[in-house]
């Protein structure tokens, strides 16, 4: 079974969008890596999080802003011998996207950042009382660099899609 490159920007945003949860990872003053699952939006090249106002991520976040995020669909695992362990493989795809946090403190751009959170789990429409867009912190992510992958891709021979 084959890893494939993905090249397209637009799968590569078809991959980030049907994903319900992201990893955030970013190195500490020390060089050690802290990585979080978080929720998170989708727009146009940017990636939306949001957290405590307060905590390990921003304490590192304002020390070095650099984050990678990455992304994975649903798996499915799949071989091509069911007796032989070397073929078998999880299907699915991923994305990995580089870019560095800014803090957005804008009340306005806030809220709609907290909506476009929002859309990727819900189509319903939501409001926000004010303490609670003043004691959330918006992380704003343009993506500088990115690049995905699909694992798991049926080589010469048809595989077994199968999952126990």
């Amino acid at each position: 079974m084959r890893t494939i490159p993905v090249e397209d920007f637009n799968r590569i945003e078809e991959i980030i969008i049907s994903c319900k949860i992201c990893h955030v990872g970013m190195v500490d003053q020390s060089g050690i890596p802290y990585v979080l699952p978080m929720n998170f939006g989708y727009k146009e090249g940017v990636i939306y999080l949001h957290s405590a106002q307060e905590g390990s991520s921003i304490s590192i976040l304002e020390f070095n802003p650099n984050i990678c995020i990455t992304f994975c669909t649903d798996t499915k695992l799949l071989w091509q011998n069911e007796e032989v362990a070397c073929s078998y493989r999880m299907n699915c795809e991923s994305a990995i996207c580089h870019g560095k946090v800014v803090f957005e403190e804008d009340f306005d751009e806030k809220v709609k950042a907290l909506n476009i959170i929002m859309s990727q789990y819900s189509s319903r429409e939501f409001s926000y009382s004010d303490p609670s867009v003043n004691n959330v912190k918006i992380w704003k992510v343009n993506i500088d660099k990115y690049s995905a992958k699909v694992f798991g891709a049926p080589g010469k021979k048809p595989s077994i899609f199968t999952s126990k």
